[in-house]
């Protein structure tokens, strides 16, 4: 009997002092989009009330805590196990994929270390999270887009209070149709979104108040779009506007009404 094919087994390390409990729901809806989290752990302090919050909802995600108290002030040992504990899943071969959970650039090198294993690393981290971590990460996912109600999951309604604004999308997707190779410029919009997630790992259209790419390539005003049934969506950067002439300002010649008619 045929094996089931398996989703990609991936391993959760959520670093509790700078992750808010909040996120969880959408967190673990996030992560069932990429793969099965096999394993689920969660390091902090949790007598500390930054941390406390995750120990009111650990067991409805199955997330095993590792306590981690602070013995000594400025000496961070939750990040110190996490890593430990990362490398020890790493090298036991078991897992397809890493969900580091957490805005703290110090585990750029973790992150860097793990892809270097030829294994997927995908970062979870508030739009303050420096960039030298979210480039490190295959894909960077900004937790305020994983708090309910940020966005509309019915339909393409923007909501109130994007992360950036619509205007800064265009540059990004402009470049990466530039990239791609095209006689005619018309590229599919699935290739778009792959090449988008190499060029930027923390693209993601609910930065700027949408559910889908299709969506807010739409919203942009920037680009043709090709939608023919029974085939992918394409698209294509709107030519440029031709530069309208403007009517020369026609002279009075001598002779026309309110001059006398030239002597002979």
């Amino acid at each position: 009997m045929p094996s089931e094919l398996r989703s990609p087994r991936l391993a959760v390390l959520i670093d509790a002092d700078n992750a808010s409990a909040k996120i969880a729901d959408g967190l673990f809806e996030e992560i069932a989009k990429i793969g099965e989290a096999s394993v689920r752990r969660i390091y902090g302090d949790f007598s500390n009330a930054r941390s406390r919050g995750w120990a009111d909802i650990l067991s409805k995600h199955a997330i095993i805590p590792q306590q981690q108290f602070a013995y000594t002030t400025g000496k961070n040992a939750s990040d110190i196990t996490l890593v430990i504990d990362a490398m020890d899943l790493l090298h036991s071969g078991r897992f397809d994929g890493f969900c580091l959970v957490s805005s703290d650039s110090d585990f750029t090198r973790l992150a860097a270390r793990i892809r270097e294993q030829g294994i997927d690393v995908f970062g979870f981290g508030e739009q303050k999270t420096p960039e030298s971590f979210r480039q490190a990460c295959r894909r960077f996912v900004y937790t305020e887009n994983l708090l309910a109600g940020t966005v509309n999951t019915q339909d393409a309604t923007s909501r109130s209070a994007p992360l950036q604004p619509l205007d800064a999308a265009t540059p990004v997707i402009k470049k990466v149709i530039t990239q791609m190779e095209s006689e005619d410029g018309w590229v599919a919009l699935g290739e778009v979104g792959r090449q988008l997630a190499n060029l930027a790992s923390d693209f993601d259209p609910r930065t700027f108040g949408f559910r889908k790419l299709s969506d807010l390539v739409r919203k942009t005003n920037s680009f043709e779009i090709d939608e023919q049934k029974g085939r992918s969506m394409r698209i294509r950067v709107k030519p440029a506007a031709a530069p309208t002439s403007r009517p020369r300002n026609s002279r009075r010649r001598a002779g026309t009404a309110g001059g006398s008619a030239p002597k002979a």
